[in-house]
């Protein structure tokens, strides 16, 4: 958000408590573009991974500020330093400028010459304007939208497994294979989910059963593949085809969907495989990059090897050994997230 360019990098010290019964942690507190991560300051290791327009404060005007990561999240984090107190204070600003207010948000999405041209649109072209409806969400509106998928999709396959040791381990993975820029948030599925999926506001689904393979690199491969998925289309774009051109339009004009519009997306999640579409090349591409192996990832998509042949052969570490997805401890407590 460009709000945040003035605290880009921006780093403070904190109070993380994992869950409820969990014990306070000091914790270094560093705001990124997209994401606030919590590290140990001893081991520099990831402990948990925030989104930030899902950043929500629970005592206004009271110090040490209280944060959570979501209105049903577990986690808290209690910061006392002025400039990331303000940092964030200017998250959930840009957050409520978001939300719909009658006149105000039809203004900023277009302009009384554009809403013309797209009334006319509509009656002949309705894919031009689902591309200029997604072009025109903010980043917030995404991510909200984005978190009602998300609630869908858990309403049949229950809530992500959150267990207290893999969740810091899933942060530190998704971090190796992506980088420490705009990080994707990982979520393992306990069931229902039979390939990975995405979802817009920077969300990646994956099913359960690759935490039970002996190595992390199905896992990472399967993130990758689906991360290389959700860059080469616009993760909006297969809600806005399951809500309908009305509900399309009225998010446009209004920035809301009505409140049944994404009732059984969560059911087309779970069908469709966005990832299976991501042309082999590029996957082999983007996993030199990574340094991520494929074959442990096109065996587990298909373990005959008829439809991942072109993976199998192509993977640029066949045979080789690059850079660890993770270390064997973080490996052991990522296969733990959904036992808690």
């Amino acid at each position: 958000m460009t709000a945040l360019k003035k605290y880009q990098r921006l780093e403070s010290t904190g109070l993380w408590r994992a869950g409820p019964g969990g014990q306070r942690q000091e914790v270094i507190v560093r705001l990124g573009e997209a994401t606030l991560m919590l590290t140990d300051p001893r081991s520099e290791q990831v402990l948990s991974h925030w989104s930030l327009p899902a950043v929500t404060r629970q005592n206004p005007g009271v110090r040490p500020a209280l944060f959570v990561p979501g209105e049903d999240a577990d986690e808290t984090l209690e910061i006392d330093d002025d400039d990331m107190i303000a940092a964030l204070k200017t998250v959930q600003a840009a957050v409520r400028q978001a939300t719909p207010r009658p006149g105000r948000l039809r203004a900023a999405l277009i302009g009384g010459t554009t809403l013309a041209i797209v009334l006319i649109v509509t009656l002949v072209l309705p894919g031009v304007l689902k591309r200029h409806t997604a072009s025109a969400l903010p980043a917030a509106k995404r991510a909200e939208i984005g978190q009602l998928a998300l609630d869908d999709v858990i309403r049949l396959t229950g809530k992500p497994c959150d267990g207290s040791l893999g969740l810091p381990a899933l942060a530190r993975l998704s971090e190796r294979v992506f980088g420490p820029e705009d990080t994707p948030i990982l979520y393992i599925l306990p069931e229902g989910l039979r390939h990975p999926a995405h979802l817009p506001g920077g969300v990646i689904l994956l099913p359960r059963d690759l935490i039970d393979q002996d190595t992390p690199e199905a896992l990472a491969g399967a993130a990758l593949a689906e991360g290389v998925a959700s860059r080469a289309a616009d993760p909006l774009a297969p809600i806005l085809d399951h809500v309908g051109l009305k509900a399309t339009f009225g998010l446009l004009t209004s920035g809301q969907l009505p409140d049944d519009a994404l009732q059984s997306y969560g059911e087309d999640v779970l069908r469709d495989n966005a990832s299976a579409a991501v042309p082999d090349a590029v996957l082999i591409e983007a996993a030199k990059t990574a340094q991520v192996p494929l074959s442990a990832y096109a065996r587990w998509r298909d373990p005959s090897g008829t439809t991942t042949a072109g993976l199998l052969e192509g993977d640029p570490y066949r045979g080789l050994m690059p850079t660890p997805i993770l270390p064997d401890d973080d490996w052991i407590a990522l296969q733990s997230v959904c036992s808690d």
